[in-house]
């Protein structure tokens, strides 16, 4: 608590649970870290038609003056042809730039994970609170309906039903590559992401529901929508926060692994698990072409892992110790 002095007297001012949660947030260093990094790469993301501009090339223009004329595979110079021009080099056999590639594979990649996340959040956070608030058959559908979800094998799944959703959506009108095939990974990760944050909501209802605050509300004839939506659903912010920060890396890596499995974004667009991906044949004459976008995911996934843990140890300090 802040005390500060008026007229001579000191006055004492209580802070909110998530004013001292925000203080130690503030005063964590891995939290701050963290922040900064994923800072980082979404300025990049953002900023992205910005450096096409400074380096007047897009991600998709072949560079074959980049080449090595003998092996055409290999970029001419050392460290896959880092230069002044090509600040991450080029890739081989195509000559197109890595670092426009990786800032606008950073935009594909954040942009796939945070929407996924965002759905899956949104209707784990409606499942959980209809499953825990009205209880009985409706809780034993859903209940089902998550562990069923959650039993499935989510890549291998995913890899079987992404071509099947992506002809339905043809079918439907939209056109055929990467319109399609960024909205069906969006929905084919939600729909496997979901369950955990609907559990995790399920249960801080069921321990909610019962308690004063409600019962006075619910004697007071509110109804229940009023109940599930004013006054459980605020008490519910801090697990959901907690648990959307620890979601968001899974996203990455899933999003990442479908493309590297042949089931993501279609060339010539940029997407990291896509590098990942066109890298692997070369990684012997090229090993930076692989570096790069392996240690960026590796280091963005680390972050929000420590980001999620700075904020559940905020929001539940005594959990921590």
């Amino acid at each position: 608590m802040s005390t500060p002095v008026i007229a001579g007297k000191v006055r004492v001012v209580g802070r909110s649970p998530l004013r001292m949660a925000w203080d130690r947030i503030k005063q964590d260093r891995s939290a701050k870290i963290a922040s900064g990094i994923i800072g980082f790469f979404l300025l990049l993301a953002l900023t992205a038609p910005v450096f096409t501009w400074i380096m007047h090339t897009t991600p998709d223009e072949f560079h074959p003056e980049t080449l090595d004329p003998e092996f055409a595979t290999n970029p001419i110079g050392r460290f896959g042809g880092i230069s002044g021009t090509h600040w991450f080099g080029v890739e081989p056999r195509t000559g197109r730039d890595v670092f426009l590639r990786f800032v606008y594979g950073a935009r594909t990649s954040l942009t796939i994970a945070l929407t996924a996340t965002l759905v899956a959040t949104v209707i784990g956070i409606i499942v959980g609170l209809i499953s825990g608030f009205f209880g009985g058959k409706t809780d034993l559908a859903l209940s089902r309906t998550m562990e069923i979800t959650l039993a499935f094998p989510s890549i291998l799944f995913a890899l079987a039903i992404t071509p099947v959703l992506e002809n339905v959506f043809e079918d439907l009108g939209l056109p055929p590559g990467n319109t399609t095939r960024i909205p069906v990974m969006i929905f084919v990760l939600a729909m496997f992401g979901w369950p955990y944050i609907a559990r995790i909501v399920r249960g801080q209802v069921i321990s909610l529901r019962e308690r004063e605050f409600v019962e006075a509300a619910r004697a007071l004839g509110a109804s229940r929508f009023h109940l599930v939506f004013n006054q459980i659903l605020p008490n519910l912010w801090a697990p959901i926060l907690v648990t959307v920060a620890l979601n968001i890396p899974t996203m990455i890596t899933a999003e990442a692994a479908l493309t590297f499995l042949g089931a993501g974004v279609i060339d010539p667009a940029s997407d990291w698990g896509a590098m990942l991906l066109a890298s692997v044949p070369f990684y012997s004459i090229n090993p930076t072409y692989t570096f790069i976008p392996g240690f960026a995911l590796f280091l963005l996934v680390l972050s929000f892992s420590l980001l999620g843990d700075s904020i559940r140890d905020a929001l539940d300090p005594r959990g921590s110790r």
